[in-house]
């Protein structure tokens, strides 16, 4: 294996750059701010949640937890966005998904303004992804896979990229901005025949399924690069993602970690986001 791919790498180099930008919002008196909402108490939300905050304290973004009932009804959520909406000194607004069943995330996501959409939740962001058109915001976890590429010079221009996973919060949309940058894309889902077959053919191999240590060393071509979004537990309650990294790491050219690659970059592109909405908002 030539290299192991580090997340903390990549987003520390991110946080540099935004630390940068911020000292010019300082000079204007302006501090971005980003409100995340989230519905009863869930233990997986509280770790992003936690990393969310302290990676915005570090750049000097302002970041507000609203911590709702878990039997809050929705047109008292709806309420609560629209509300948030208003706020002049609410620049991002993140919504922690999945809602409780009372809550139809359907009605929701065309509550919330499409420029403090900061994760991709409002139909306009993702027609705008979908699109290619610029302006919007694209989910944080694909634009982490995006950030990665780029931080080590890996170019998607012409190669075969394979996607394993097809949900709107990660493969679907990140194969429309792997698209914009002319790579040639094949998505694939749980119907897949041959999967191993197709994955095989990757030149970029992305794996965004759920599903704990599936993609194995025969499903990788020699020198590919391998991007895990995974994360999961295996039977000894250790994180792993969906790559088998002892395995495939034996013929990947470049592959990331889990933990320590994807998900060590997302809550940055996070902040990136909330910095762009204040831009945006103040016409910066």
């Amino acid at each position: 294996m030539e290299k192991i791919l580090k997340g903390k790498e990549v987003a520390d180099a991110l946080k540099q750059r935004l630390k940068q930008e911020m000292e010019e919002f300082h000079k204007k008196n302006i501090t971005p701010n980003l409100t995340i909402v989230i519905v009863g108490d869930r233990p997986d939300s509280a770790a992003y949640i936690k990393g969310a905050v302290k990676r915005c304290s570090e750049i000097g973004i302002e970041c507000n937890v609203r911590e709702l009932p878990k039997d809050l009804g929705q047109d008292k959520f709806v309420d609560v966005i629209q509300k948030l909406n208003d706020d002049e000194k609410v620049n991002g607004i993140m919504i922690m998904r999945p809602l409780p069943p009372q809550i139809s995330e359907n009605v929701v996501k065309y509550e919330i303004y499409p420029a403090k959409d900061v994760d991709c939740f409002s139909p306009v962001n993702v027609s705008k992804v979908m699109s290619g058109e610029e302006g919007g915001f694209a989910p944080c976890t694909p634009s982490a896979v995006m950030e990665i590429l780029h931080h080590y010079g890996i170019d998607p221009r012409g190669k075969k990229a394979v996607i394993i996973g097809r949900s709107m919060v990660v493969g679907r949309l990140l194969a429309m901005m792997l698209l914009k940058e002319n790579a040639t894309i094949t998505v694939c889902h749980t119907k897949t025949l041959n999967l191993a077959e197709e994955a095989g053919r990757a030149e970029i191999l992305i794996a965004a399924a759920g599903k704990a240590k599936m993609v194995k060393r025969n499903m990788v071509k020699e020198g590919a690069v391998v991007i895990d979004v995974g994360i999961n537990f295996d039977e000894n309650g250790r994180m792993c993602g969906d790559v088998d990294f002892d395995e495939v790491s034996q013929v990947a050219g470049m592959i990331t970690p889990v933990p320590g690659g994807v998900g060590a970059v997302t809550s940055t592109i996070l902040a990136k986001h909330v910095i762009d909405a204040c831009k945006m908002q103040k016409g910066l």
